[in-house]
């Protein structure tokens, strides 16, 4: 097992001046990272993407005791399509959807 938290967390939200999609969502899952799914059909959404990144090498929650895994929590995605994840425990990360 992992530890920490697992599920979703986080969606992008289509605001103006970012990536804006009817059909492509984006969205943290903590220790499992970032995932990406086509909704176009409504009743069978499709993962088309993710990335789990690897464990930090040095813990930004110093408290004694904590599982050195990712907490991926926050999402943006810009207009061109770069996503900005960040992690409790990890930071900053910054991908590239190549769909």
């Amino acid at each position: 097992a992992k530890g920490a938290h697992f599920g979703p967390h986080n969606l992008h939200e289509n605001r103006p001046g970012s990536f804006v999609s009817s059909t492509l969502i984006f969205a943290t899952y903590q220790n499992a990272g970032v995932r990406a799914y086509d909704i176009s059909n409504p009743y069978r959404p499709l993962e088309t993407g993710a990335l789990v990144p690897a464990a930090p090498e040095r813990m930004m929650d110093i408290r004694p005791g904590r599982p050195r895994v990712i907490q991926s929590c926050d999402v943006f995605v810009d207009a061109q399509g770069i996503i900005y994840s960040t992690d409790y425990n990890g930071g900053l990360s910054v991908i590239e959807y190549l769909g």
